[in-house]
């Protein structure tokens, strides 16, 4: 068993990748968190798709008379195309949620999942809301409530 690990620990480094990013994902309240996860979760499934396009003994596609024209001489260069265009669009999609996620903190002045979506559904503290501490006097002619 441990031989079969050894041999695909890429693999097992791909699990270990998954389960920290839905963790990260499902686990956790804060959002710069949730997107952290996400980034993981995605870099775990790059991995795992290149790992799976890997050929031994082959070679870049790039006709070479010695080999021939054997396809097998060679490695597909689609899967690693594809890879290249999801990281771009993956940062692509991360600055876009870090610059929501500003606009959130703007807004609601936290970024705790809980607390957005209870101001947003109208159950939580409203924002604006008077706390203790911003009250107004009751009582603004009185010198500290003495008479």
């Amino acid at each position: 068993m441990i031989e079969l690990l050894l041999a695909r620990y890429i693999y097992v480094l791909v699990l270990v990748l998954l389960a920290i990013g839905l963790y990260g994902i499902l686990a956790k309240g804060d959002l710069v968190k949730k997107v952290i996860g996400l980034t993981i979760y995605s870099t775990a499934i790059y991995l795992f798709f290149i790992e799976g396009s890997v050929q031994d003994d082959a070679t870049a596609p790039i006709i070479d008379p010695a080999l021939g024209s054997d396809p097998l001489a060679y490695v597909d260069p689609l899967p690693h195309l594809l890879i290249l265009t999801a990281i771009v669009v993956g940062v692509g999609v991360v600055g876009v949620a870090l610059s929501l996620l500003v606009r959130l903190y703007r807004v609601h002045g936290t970024l705790d999942e809980a607390v957005i979506a209870d101001r947003l559904s109208g159950r939580g503290e409203p924002l604006g809301a008077p706390t203790e501490d911003t009250a107004p006097d009751p009582h603004p002619d009185d010198e500290g409530g003495r008479s």
